[in-house]
């Protein structure tokens, strides 16, 4: 039995759907008790690169994006900025952005939450169309907290996971959340199903580092080429 992905899908009507994420960050930003001490821009910056990719993974054209922070109002062009960033790394530019602030109670710690709107046509949606017979493998590595910025050449770049959205041979583009990339192959392939891998399968990665990836085995080496050193192929336990 596979899991379901970590985002909502909602019929509206002719065909089309709604796909929805979100993205949450506790104690990462600038505020006394904050255990990663960042710009909320660079907050901002994680949190819709999470929400972006869930959903253009999906198969679907983000329109919407909100921020709801905990931070002071101070907080709130540096959070608009980052996620303006992210977009603009993804050739994003029409996405609205709305949310909130906490302007009554001072906080010590940072929380900050994402949420991301896209739309598709339900034949566009690029989920549960793995086959049986597809190649797996991890793209990036799990990182998180400070590994984030201190390793970040492990992971896998916009730029790199915007290729992969267009590269012939991919029947689907899994982010890897929190819950590891473990968790992630029983949403791809079933619970059921069993792989050894070079990198730890239990630890979260963080903003999504790494990606998961089925593919056509005859595009094995045209796809090895692009990822180079990030790219990790998962051999499967018979």
């Amino acid at each position: 039995m596979k899991r379901n992905r970590d985002i909502t899908v909602q019929g509206f009507g002719s065909g089309h759907v709604a796909v929805i994420a979100a993205d949450n960050s506790g104690g990462i930003g600038s505020l006394p008790m904050d255990e990663v001490k960042v710009p909320y821009e660079v907050v901002a910056q994680y949190g819709a690169r999470v929400c972006a990719m869930e959903v253009l993974a999906a198969g679907a054209l983000p329109v919407s994006f909100i921020i709801h922070s905990f931070n002071g109002e101070g907080a709130w062009n540096e959070l608009v900025t980052g996620a303006q960033k992210t977009f603009a790394e993804l050739g994003l530019d029409t996405i609205e952005i709305t949310g909130s602030s906490e302007s009554n109670m001072n906080m010590v710690q940072s929380a900050s939450s994402f949420t991301m709107i896209g739309r598709a046509a339900h034949h566009d949606l690029k989920m549960g169309i793995t086959p049986s017979i597809a190649k797996v493998a991890v793209i990036g590595a799990p990182l998180v907290g400070e590994e984030v910025i201190s390793r970040s050449k492990e992971g896998i770049s916009l730029s790199l996971f915007r290729q992969l959205l267009k590269t012939d041979g991919i029947y689907e583009i899994l982010p890897v959340g929190s819950k590891g990339i473990g968790y992630e192959l029983g949403v791809l392939c079933g619970s059921s199903a069993r792989f050894k891998s070079t990198l730890p399968l239990d630890k979260s990665a963080g903003p999504s580092t790494c990606v998961l990836i089925s593919y056509d085995e005859k595009q094995h080496s045209a796809i090895r080429s692009l990822c180079g050193m990030l790219f990790h192929e998962l051999d499967p336990l018979f």
